[in-house]
């Protein structure tokens, strides 16, 4: 096992990967990283952990564009795929902005 040092929207981490796998670790690191700071530059979205939920979020339906054309979504057209990514930021930008008290 190896200690990878990466670093994420401003905090450092010391993570445990298997022999060999460092440079990818690394690379995903980065990609959250890039992720991360990009929906916070938006300023929609505060809190880190909003964040993270709405980068996991962005890159699982990234995933699933991908794998659309020979994966489990092959019947559902990109198009259609795009439109209900789409909705689905809209849905989540909704839920996380934060609601004023309303008492």
């Amino acid at each position: 096992m190896s200690n990878v040092d990466v670093n994420i929207l401003g905090s450092s981490y010391r993570l445990v990967c298997k022999e060999g796998e460092e440079r990818a670790l690394r690379e995903a690191a980065a990609l959250l990283d890039k992720k991360m700071t990009t929906i916070r530059d938006t300023g929609k979205v505060k809190g880190n952990d909003r964040i993270a939920v709405m980068a996991a979020l962005s890159m699982a339906a990234e995933f699933l564009t991908a794998k659309a054309p020979a994966g489990p979504l092959s019947e559902i057209s990109l198009l259609e795929v795009q439109h209900k990514i789409a909705a689905m930021h809209r849905v989540l930008d909704s839920a996380l902005t934060p609601q004023e008290n309303l008492f």
